[in-house]
């Protein structure tokens, strides 16, 4: 279903029509985002996760990082809504060998709207309001973080009621997430690696949700230092955090089949889930 009801917010003028790539699910030139809601299989834990397909802000893997995370989290009784945002240059972006950062941030916008629709819709699809979630791979990743740091306000004119609810997510989940560390665009060998901060547009604050990330050392996309910056930035914040590095696994391996130890994240997900509360009773300490 389209999130937005009229007119799309920094529209882009003469789009082009929305298409998928050539032998894949990848989705391309999204210009009227919409959302698919998947209602979960068996046992209703009232949780609800929106997800955030990767594909650097450029195209979006709607498969390996979107309905087949779905089918993972609607057996676990969990609602999954798969925000299909916009794309291209909706986010910090790479554009002739440089990064590029829109002036307006649009995927933030889908995801901002999206949160408050899947709060107006809670009770029509038994979801709790006080269990929503959002879970991104890569440029996915970057959009948990924005969305977890920006929602004391909207970042567009808001439309009808479902602007005037939270936006902010309950808990977050960010894999191999990118364009979080500051020095990323720096020459690797002359760059500063032991300076962790964030890129300014990302702003931890101790009403950040809990997170949980989760990335590979080899990664050669997506460097391991965009998960470290994220985690020293909410540890200093006092955001509860929990985060697994691999040393195997590299950039978008999604849910597929691997011999490799990374392969075994879904159950570390579903194990911090319980223990925060959102799939089982909210342990103390």
């Amino acid at each position: 279903m389209p999130i937005w009801p009229g007119t799309v917010p920094d529209a882009v003028p003469d789009a082009k029509p929305e298409s998928v790539l050539p032998g894949s699910a990848t989705a391309t030139d999204v210009s009227r985002p919409t959302m698919t809601v998947y209602a979960p299989v068996g046992h209703n834990t009232g949780a609800a996760m929106v997800v955030f397909p990767g594909g650097g802000y450029k195209v979006l893997a709607m498969d390996i990082e979107g309905t087949e995370i779905c089918d993972w989290l609607t057996s676990r009784g969990v609602t999954c809504v798969l925000l299909k945002y916009r794309v291209p240059s909706s986010g910090p972006t790479w554009e002739k060998g440089h990064r590029y950062y829109p002036k307006v941030q649009t995927a933030l916008q889908d995801a901002q709207r999206t949160l408050g629709l899947v709060r107006q819709h809670a009770a029509q699809w038994q979801v709790d309001p006080h269990k929503i979630g959002v879970i991104g791979f890569s440029a996915g990743g970057h959009l948990v973080a924005a969305v977890s740091t920006h929602f004391l306000q909207r970042t567009y004119t808001p439309v009808d009621d479902a602007d005037k609810l939270s936006s902010r997510p309950d808990f977050a989940i960010a894999l191999y997430p990118g364009h979080l560390w500051a020095n990323e665009d720096e020459d690797r060998a002359t760059r500063n690696e032991a300076d962790m901060r964030l890129r300014p547009d990302i702003t931890v604050t101790a009403d950040t949700p809990p997170t949980f990330l989760l990335q590979a050392e080899d990664d050669q996309v997506d460097g391991v230092e965009q998960s470290l910056a994220y985690y020293i930035a909410l540890q200093k914040a006092g955001v509860p955090t929990e985060m697994h590095l691999y040393a195997q696994g590299n950039h978008a391996f999604g849910l597929r089949q691997t011999k490799l130890p990374i392969g075994s994240w879904p159950t570390l997900v579903e194990r911090w889930l319980n223990t925060i509360g959102v799939l089982g009773p909210k342990k103390d300490g």
